[in-house]
């Protein structure tokens, strides 16, 4: 590919990331190593006379060269944990050694620990260790001038600040770095709460279904069961009509939960029965099974759906089916139910009364804790309304008259406001 880099390159960045890894992992001997290395080279140059050779005064003891020199190397060990305390004595004895005219070349390991204060400490302990390595620099421009001033100084001054922003450059390149790995990081720490959430939404919106279908169609066997014992001595015909009932339902029942769970295998999508999930279309067939199950149910419509959303069609029908279902369960005995749907510019407007008792199904939808005893039913209906941004009451109706009334409407919208739920 054009964008892999050279052979060469990535052999290089595998040393680099091995010699890394190695200075993570074993500090103290990389440090060893390290001033080892410097402490050999500066012992042969001072055993085989070699400081002599760019020395202002070869006439000096042995023994201050000696000192000298490992004044200027050994404490390279400690450049990690105290840079500042190392580069001073580093310092002073460069001062030393300008002073007396050794001159000695071990004194430029002390751009090695200026290259990690600029990579480890803050920028103005940066400005406050150029100014002290300038000492030496000055008192030997006094005390052996060698050509102008200048020409002493600025070369010094010159790698000092190269070396700084060397190493201002590679901490720059690591903070860059650590950011990066800290936003993957994070990243996916977000992608994993995200999956969590989702995991609780879609449990939450299979726990909504599953209660929809098992609860309209249990209650619905139900009554069609009830209304089958009484009608078994008098009229074996109706007692007939309501297993058969029974049986269509129970089948409908099952193949909408296996529709549903047909999401949760863990076969290619297209190995589920993608079955349309129940529509407008269907409220025809949801208040007939209702009537044949002994509530009696009077739909009107008004208006076409003109197009309306599947979400929306759902929302709709889950609301019609759990406030049918709790008219069978909490109603009573000779109830009437009015299923009134309404289709409008604005969106669709549903209402769903029936003449029964309404103390048992909780105080009005107004109230903070209407839905506190009505189990999950009126809590899976203002669910579903929320999704669309839509409105839900439920209540009892206004006196005179006697009953429950659950009123919903939903605006024209073309996708929920949190999130699509999923078609089966």
């Amino acid at each position: 590919m054009a964008n892999d880099p050279h052979p060469l390159t990535r052999h290089l960045q595998q040393l680099t990331e091995r010699a890394r890894a190695f200075d993570r992992r074993r500090l103290l001997a990389w440090d060893l190593l390290l001033t080892g290395f410097f402490v050999v080279a500066a012992g042969i140059d001072y055993m085989g006379d070699g400081w002599r050779n760019i020395a202002a005064n070869t006439d000096l003891p042995d023994w201050l060269i000696l000192v000298l020199t490992l004044g200027m190397s050994v404490p390279l060990l400690w450049r990690r944990s105290r840079p500042m305390t190392v580069l001073a004595v580093m310092v002073g004895f460069g001062a030393v050694n300008s002073a007396t005219g050794a001159l000695l070349q071990v004194a430029l390991v002390q751009l090695i620990v200026l290259f990690n204060i600029a990579l480890r400490l803050p920028l103005r302990t940066l400005g406050w260790a150029g100014l002290l390595m300038m000492a030496p620099v000055v008192v030997g421009s006094i005390r052996f001038p060698r050509g102008s001033w200048d020409q002493q100084v600025v070369p010094q001054v010159w790698a000092y600040a190269i070396v700084a922003l060397l190493g201002i450059a590679v901490r720059s390149r690591q903070d860059y770095t650590r950011a990066l790995v800290e936003r993957a990081h994070q990243l996916e720490v977000e992608r994993d709460q995200q999956a969590r959430l989702s995991a609780a939404a879609e449990r939450t919106r299979i726990a909504r279904e599953m209660h929809d279908i098992i609860g309209h169609n249990l209650s619905v066997i139900t009554g069609l069961a009830d209304g089958g014992k009484y009608a078994a001595a008098k009229s074996p015909e109706r007692a007939a009509q309501a297993l058969d009932a029974i049986g269509s339902t129970s089948r409908q029942a099952l193949a909408e939960l296996r529709r549903l769970l047909d999401v949760l295998r863990e076969e290619a999508p297209e190995a589920a029965e993608l079955a349309p999930q129940p529509a407008l279309t269907d409220l025809d067939r949801l208040i007939d099974g209702v009537r044949a199950a002994g509530l009696p149910v009077r739909g009107t419509f008004h208006g076409h759906a003109d197009s309306m959303p599947q979400g929306q069609q759902l929302t709709v029908y889950r609301v019609v089916q759990e406030a049918l279902t709790n008219t069978m369960k909490h109603a009573g005995a000779g109830v009437t139910a009015t299923v009134d749907v309404a289709y409008a510019e604005d969106g669709v407007t549903v209402s769903v009364t029936d003449t029964g008792r309404a103390g048992p199904r909780g105080a009005p939808s107004t109230d903070a804790s209407a839905g506190a005893g009505a189990g999950r039913g009126l809590t899976g209906m203002r669910e579903r309304t929320a999704l669309y941004a839509g409105t839900l009451e439920a209540g009892p109706r206004p006196h005179p008259e006697h009953g429950w009334q659950v009123r919903l409407h939903l605006p024209r919208t073309s996708a929920p406001l949190a999130s699509k739920e999923p078609a089966q």
